[in-house]
């Protein structure tokens, strides 16, 4: 015969607890016996009363068990409190059952249970928001199987965000406050202390191992400081909970590296301690405003300390300082001081430059100029040293300054960033050699206007007049690329930097960024960069020019200087035999003093130049005739051919400069082409030559056919 409902209800509280009993019995961990010839409506009622015993067993089993990590077992610890609470009001339907039970008489027992006011379908009404509770619960495990941390809190929180149930965004909520206090436990943690307490990887901060870090920067790596600010820690968006924003997040990030980066990069551990202690706060779940406010606190607190200890402690706007001044040549007097002493030696070959000739120089330029007022520590970083030889090479081509930044600073101006100061420094330096070449040959040739190049106008005028008009343009050149690239690029760009750097709100990332802004734009702009157009190749081939016009205009110097000797000999012999009696000169001494060559003491300062375009040929001076015979036709058709190769690229230079999509680069040009004294040319590119030669050829094939 079938159980009774009494019956029924007597084994209902240990049904509803996931154990069996004589008439309900559980043959599986989700499956129950109901025994035979039920009516169907009790048949119904038990299946609803089955359901929370199913879920409560399956949900009690995962309870129990030990597996997870932190957030994991604080959701699991949520969820035996639930289940506490369920089984709370599994013991009050219990005792209302007994209750009940015990009023019965001898009566039917189905008219007993109905008057006592315990039904089964009062049990299922009763258990109703419980097994919603459960339901829940249920599809939370459910889905949490590959969630952990930020993502198994994301993943509660969505029911309490997008759910329009009362009772499910209140059940989720309340599932939050004890889920996430091992989240807001890290978080305090990393806002006030700089640590990550975060043994399983559930925060939305990684810390990340030496390994991964030398996979991102390279076998080489990067320095202590850097490494710590930049490579230590990754804000991981996939772990950030929806219950704090994006925004939010990134501050948090922020505020933590800056913390971690305080105590050891800048080795300042006492303060965060100190500050720890004051400023630490209970963190929880709901206290949005409290936590907001928190945070801001501490943002600008932490930001505060940290652009204090980088502009007071480290220096780093002296060091910026420094850098412009001697790598970016804003120095001037040093620079000329340093060049001026080091010409003799750069003259020479690569090979016989050594190290102490060049400091000794280098601390001779700083005790001669403003340099001698600036700090020890700026000074003790600047040096001197030699790039990598190459066979040919002469002391200008190897010679660079260095300035040495050390951690933290090294943030800011990381190694790549002193590659880029060095590689703008040797193009500058190429610039001013060029123009401190020039000056110093067009200071010596104006002096010898008035005195010896005078004398000898008759011969050497016209040659004389074509190298200044050339050397002019030159120096013209000159004096507009270095304008450009001093006042245009650097200045502007330093403008910029200054103002960037001396927000009341910039964080260390803005510092970093705005100086690799400013480090691009002058890379960019100082060497007229472009993607399509090598402007810095065409800049060193009229460098070069320019350099081998100087050195022919040098030997043009020493032949008219050998003229004027030998002119002058002519004279003194002249006076001595008028004065002695006897007529001028004679035949003898007439040529005596014209077979010596005049060339012959100055042929040394006009060695062919193996980088020249234009080499200068070998002379042959013999018995045939005098050495002005060879050299001078020699020297002033190679001036003729580099003023007009000096030309060509210039109209090279400005056509593809005229052309040029920024503006700054057009203002070159005027400036340089003020007079339009030259002819812009547009470089044809090799898309045009194919293209002509695609139209030459069927044309070439139809005279052939022709013929």
């Amino acid at each position: 015969m079938a159980p009774s409902e009494t019956e029924l209800l007597r084994d209902l509280p240990f049904t509803l607890q996931g154990l069996s009993s004589s008439k309900l019995v559980f043959q599986s961990s989700t499956a129950l016996k109901l025994p035979a010839c039920l009516p169907v409506p009790i048949i119904g009622l038990l299946h609803t009363l089955a359901e929370p015993a199913i879920l409560y067993k399956g949900l009690a089993g995962f309870v129990e068990s030990s597996e997870g990590d932190l957030i994991g077992q604080s959701f699991r610890s949520a969820l035996g409190k639930e289940l506490r609470a369920y089984l709370g009001l599994v013991a009050t339907l219990e005792g209302q059952i007994r209750r009940a039970l015990t009023q019965l008489g001898e009566g039917a027992a189905h008219q007993g249970v109905s008057k006592a006011g315990v039904t089964l379908k009062r049990c299922v009404i009763w258990t109703r928001d419980a097994t919603m509770g459960l339901r829940l619960m249920s599809l939370m495990v459910e889905q949490s199987k590959n969630s952990k941390g930020g993502q198994l809190i994301s993943l509660i929180h969505s029911f309490s965000l997008n759910h329009g149930d009362p009772y499910v965004m209140s059940f989720a909520e309340r599932l939050l406050s004890d889920v996430t206090r091992p989240f807001y436990d890290m978080l305090r943690q990393w806002v006030y202390d700089g640590e990550l307490s975060d043994p399983f990887g559930e925060f939305f901060v990684s810390e990340q191992s030496e390994d991964e870090i030398l996979d991102v920067t390279g076998d080489q790596g990067k320095g202590g400081a850097t490494s710590v600010w930049e490579d230590k820690y990754k804000l991981n968006d996939k772990m950030v909970p929806t219950i704090v924003a994006d925004d939010f997040a990134r501050r948090v990030f922020l505020i933590g590296k800056t913390l971690n980066f305080i105590r050891y990069g800048c080795g300042d551990a006492n303060w965060v301690d100190t500050y720890s202690k004051k400023a630490s706060k209970e963190l929880h779940y709901g206290d949005t405003a409290n936590l907001e406010r928190s945070i801001g606190d501490a943002y600008k607190t932490t930001m505060a300390r940290l652009i204090e200890l980088m502009g007071n402690k480290f220096k780093l706007f002296d060091h910026l300082q420094a850098l412009k001044s001697y790598m970016l040549l804003g120095a001037g007097d040093f620079i000329a001081v340093l060049m001026e002493s080091l010409s003799s030696n750069l003259d020479r070959p690569a090979n016989t430059q050594y190290r102490h000739t060049l400091t000794a120089q280098l601390e001779h330029a700083v005790r001669n100029s403003n340099a001698q007022h600036d700090t020890s520590d700026v000074l003790r970083r600047l040096d001197s040293r030699m790039l990598e030889l190459s066979h040919g090479e002469i002391g200008w081509d190897v010679f660079t300054l260095e300035y040495k930044i050390d951690a933290p600073v090294d943030v800011i101006v990381t190694p790549y960033g002193s590659k880029q100061y060095l590689k703008v420094f040797n193009f500058l330096w190429r610039v001013k050699r060029v123009e401190f070449a020039l000056g110093s040959t067009w200071r010596r040739c104006m002096t010898g206007a008035r005195g010896v190049l005078g004398t000898v106008d008759d011969k050497f005028g016209k040659d004389w007049k074509k190298a200044r008009c050339a050397m002019a343009e030159m120096v013209h050149f000159v004096n507009q690329l270095q304008h450009y690239i001093l006042f245009e690029v650097i200045e502007s760009s330093w403008i910029d930097l200054q103002k960037a750097l001396n927000k009341p709100e910039s964080t260390l990332d803005d510092m970093i960024d705005a100086h690799a802004k400013y480090l691009n734009n002058i890379t960019r702009k100082g060497l007229l960069g472009s993607q399509s157009i090598d402007f810095t190749g065409q800049l060193h081939e009229l460098l070069k020019t320019m350099l081998a016009y100087k050195d022919v205009v040098d030997s043009l110097y020493s032949f008219s200087v050998a003229e004027f000797t030998r002119r002058q000999e002519a004279a003194a012999k002249i006076e001595t035999r008028t004065a002695a009696g006897r007529w001028g000169l004679s035949e003898r001494d007439s040529s005596r003093t014209s077979t010596p060559d005049p060339f012959a003491a100055s042929r040394g300062a006009s060695r062919q130049d193996p980088d020249s375009p234009f080499p200068l040929p070998l002379l042959k001076v013999g018995n045939g005739g005098s050495g002005e015979d060879d050299v001078l036709p020699a020297l002033r058709q190679r001036l003729a051919h580099l003023a007009v190769d000096f030309q060509a690229r210039i109209c090279l230079l400005l056509g593809d400069l005229v052309h040029s999509p920024d503006g700054e680069l057009k203002m070159l040009a005027v400036n340089i082409n003020f007079n339009d004294v030259y002819k812009p040319e547009r470089r044809r590119r090799k898309s045009e030559k194919k293209r002509e030669k695609e139209k030459e050829t069927p044309a070439l094939s139809k005279a052939t056919v022709a013929t």
